[in-house]
């Protein structure tokens, strides 16, 4: 069997048990089902116009590349992944305070679903801890060895990562990290009310 052929018997499979979850509803449960997925569904669809007018796709394009080309920089443009499985290429990262707010007020219809994915070189340890109270955080090591210290239950636990090894910050868990040389990582984060500290 395909992963395509799998994917399709499991939709199949879903779809199936949704309609016995229906068929088994009451009137008032089928109404209030109704009522949440067409909610939903128009969220989504805010989120997405609300993005499309802070940067279309084209637009995005011409910022990134110059021209009309797709590709971009993950390291100099970070993207979002919001509701309804939208991808939205944000402007060029600063590091400062006024980005993330910028961010925030561009993707904040999306809540704690939105993720923020970017690619991050380092050659020195981090001066700060920070915390995602919202959501985990997925840490890739794309190249050079990363050192990451993660507070859970008032113990510091310490990991190295290799390339293309990962690990994921939970919820509510300060981490910080340090690098001995030089080292690029892929972070997925749920970034919505993070807050950092000093080291």
């Amino acid at each position: 069997m395909t992963t395509k052929h799998n994917a399709r018997a499991a939709q199949a499979n879903l779809y199936a048990a949704k309609q016995r979850a229906a068929s088994a509803m009451t009137g008032a449960q089928k109404r209030a089902f109704e009522a949440r997925q067409r909610a939903l569904q128009e969220k989504t669809r805010a989120a997405r116009k609300t993005r499309s007018l802070a940067i279309p796709p084209p637009a995005a394009r011409a910022m990134v590349s110059g021209t009309d080309n797709p590709v971009f920089d993950l390291g100099r443009f970070p993207a979002h992944l919001g509701l309804g499985a939208g991808v939205s290429i944000q402007p060029e990262f600063t590091g400062d305070p006024a980005w993330y707010a910028a961010y925030g007020a561009r993707n904040g219809s999306d809540g704690a679903e939105g993720r923020l994915v970017s690619v991050h070189s380092f050659s020195k340890p981090w001066d700060s801890w920070e915390m995602h109270p919202k959501g985990e955080e997925l840490v890739v090591c794309l190249a050079g060895e990363l050192t990451l210290h993660q507070e859970i239950d008032g113990r510091v636990r310490t990991v190295t990562l290799k390339p293309y090894e990962a690990i994921v910050n939970p919820r509510g868990v300060w981490h910080t990290a340090d690098v001995s040389g030089e080292a690029t990582a892929l972070f997925i984060t749920a970034g919505e009310g993070t807050e950092l500290r000093g080291r």
